[in-house]
């Protein structure tokens, strides 16, 4: 009995220690917030979907945001971000920006603004959300804790997209009808330069870790054209080669959406009458043009997991970024096809979020 004892005590332990082990391991998670493609309801439903990473993306959950109008249809949603700080995540629709707590779930506040809302970025230390309105006049400077307003920042040119730096010094605005990308200053939202012009209006953007380049669409490009953020000029323009220009559905140009890959040697662009994503080595200038990926709809966005590892199009594919493999397809719980133009991946530990990517492919090497 007494060996017994010790044995039932051995097991005992060791099952408690493999338990308080087992809280130590990192999750990591994709958050989808849905709609995604417009408002179109047939990709996804609404909510946030969450999927996990290592389980071969399998659907966890769905989170309930935000309010109906009076149809009962929801808003699209124009963009995603998260803070570690208030640990919460931010959704915006064309009408407002809502605020979920990523530990209970729960919906903190919902904010509407007098001109709408569209794709934000939040400050490094997850305080500060920069805040474009519906394609107006203003960007918002916003409180995270609380979604009050606590500045405007006029660039009178159809705000659309924003990115903050990954240091936090300057915040990149570009609007609809625009070839110049505004650089404002977080500290006293003064504009600090302009980068620019393109050849055409700027559609979707991202830059490298070092500030040092912009990749950017542009209206009317199969592809992308880069500027030198240190002297503010376009540099180089890069058409796709081998695909024409054809009929896209949504956004209104050949290339809507580009992502870097967080090493930063390669350019992936959306192609969407051809329904494709290309791939080019950034490595080496001028580009060089290498594989291109089929893909089940027309994309308008492409972002990347934080080590690297996929790819994620909007059409809801995830790609292997090593082989160039499709190894998945997102679907959610009744197994439809699951499109978004808004993801982000959230790593948690303990049930508290601890590091979070971003909705554009920013380079990640600084």
């Amino acid at each position: 009995m007494k060996y017994l004892y010790f044995i039932l005590r051995f097991f005992i332990i060791l099952l408690f220690v493999q338990s308080s082990h087992a809280q130590d391991f990192v999750k990591k998670y994709l958050f989808v917030a849905e709609p995604g493609i417009r408002n179109y309801l047939e990709y996804g439903g609404h909510g946030i979907l969450v999927y996990d990473i290592e389980d071969n993306y399998k659907l966890i959950k769905r989170i309930p945001t935000g309010s109906l109008d009076k149809n009962g249809h929801p808003s699209n949603v124009k963009g995603v971000c998260v803070s570690l700080a208030t640990q919460c995540i931010y959704v915006s629709t064309i009408k407002s920006l809502m605020c979920i707590n990523l530990q209970s779930e729960a919906l903190i506040w919902e904010k509407i603004y007098d001109q709408g809302c569209d794709r934000m970025s939040i400050s490094p230390d997850g305080l500060t959300i920069f805040q474009s309105s519906f394609e107006n006049t203003d960007w918002y400077e916003i409180d995270a804790l609380t979604g009050d307003i606590k500045n405007r920042i006029p660039i009178n040119s159809k705000a659309h997209n924003t990115i903050v730096s990954p240091q936090g010094k300057a915040v990149y605005m570009e609007s609809l009808n625009s070839p110049l990308v505004a650089v404002v200053s977080p500290k006293d939202l003064k504009e600090i330069r302009h980068i620019g012009p393109f050849s055409a209006p700027v559609r979707p953007f991202t830059i490298n870790g070092k500030e040092t380049l912009l990749f950017a669409n542009v209206n009317d490009l199969l592809g992308f054209e880069i500027a030198d953020l240190q002297t503010g000029k376009m540099t180089q323009r890069i058409t796709v080669k081998g695909y024409e220009k054809g009929y896209i559905k949504r956004h209104g140009c050949p290339s809507h959406g580009i992502g870097l890959t967080p090493n930063e040697k390669e350019v992936w662009v959306a192609d969407g009458a051809n329904q494709m994503v290309h791939v080019f080595d950034v490595s080496q200038m001028p580009p060089v043009q290498k594989e291109s990926i089929s893909l089940r709809d027309q994309p308008g966005w492409v972002t990347f997991s934080l080590d690297g590892k996929y790819a994620w199009p909007s059409t809801g594919e995830i790609i292997d970024t090593n082989n160039k493999k499709i190894i998945h397809r997102l679907s959610d719980e009744k197994g439809e096809i699951v499109q978004s133009e808004k993801i982000i991946e959230i790593h948690f530990k303990n049930g508290k979020a601890i590091a979070a990517g971003d909705q554009f492919g920013i380079g990640r090497v600084n």
